[in-house]
């Protein structure tokens, strides 16, 4: 008899102690749950300081560019001479050279060509503009031109514009 008194005492002693081992465990999971967490918030953090410091690795030195104007109005012409060109004047009012990435046209029937080298601090570039009209129906027009640079404002739009007039026969 006193052998089953033992082992219900040592049963009971047994269930206790895995249970309570079960119950740390638990424990250890859910602090491990919870500083997994915290490493990832911490990361996330520090990628988005080093992120948003590396914008301005440079020293906070940007390239900006100031046009003299953005539209430009050709008039009449005539439809004999359907070519027309104009040019736009830039100036890096940053402190970092401007690098023009590209001048794209909205249609193929006007062509860009502009600075390909950087334009330092204070010097000036131009971006020349010729709109070709033949084959295309004689009246107004108005074209864009999206200037992509390295700049504070990446992206500008010029605007040409102008009436061809029909030749009278």
């Amino acid at each position: 008899m006193l052998f089953f008194v033992n082992y219900y005492k040592i049963s009971a002693m047994i269930h206790t102690t895995i249970r309570k081992i079960g119950y740390f465990c638990d424990n250890l999971i859910n602090i491990y749950s919870i500083m997994k967490k915290i490493i990832l918030m911490t990361l996330m953090f520090v990628c988005g300081i080093m992120l948003a410091t590396a914008q301005t690795a440079n020293g906070g030195k940007q390239a900006e560019i100031k046009f003299d104007k953005t539209t430009h109005n050709f008039g009449k012409f005539s439809e004999s001479a359907p070519k027309v060109s104009c040019t736009f004047t830039f100036t890096n009012v940053g402190d970092a050279p401007l690098i023009i990435n590209q001048a794209v046209a909205s249609c193929g029937c006007t062509a860009t060509e502009y600075t390909k080298t950087p334009v330092k601090p204070g010097e000036k570039g131009e971006l020349k503009i010729t709109y070709n009209g033949e084959g295309k129906f004689p009246g107004h027009f108005k074209k864009s031109i999206t200037v992509r640079t390295n700049g504070k404002v990446e992206m500008t739009r010029l605007y040409v514009e102008g009436d061809m007039e029909e030749v009278k026969k």
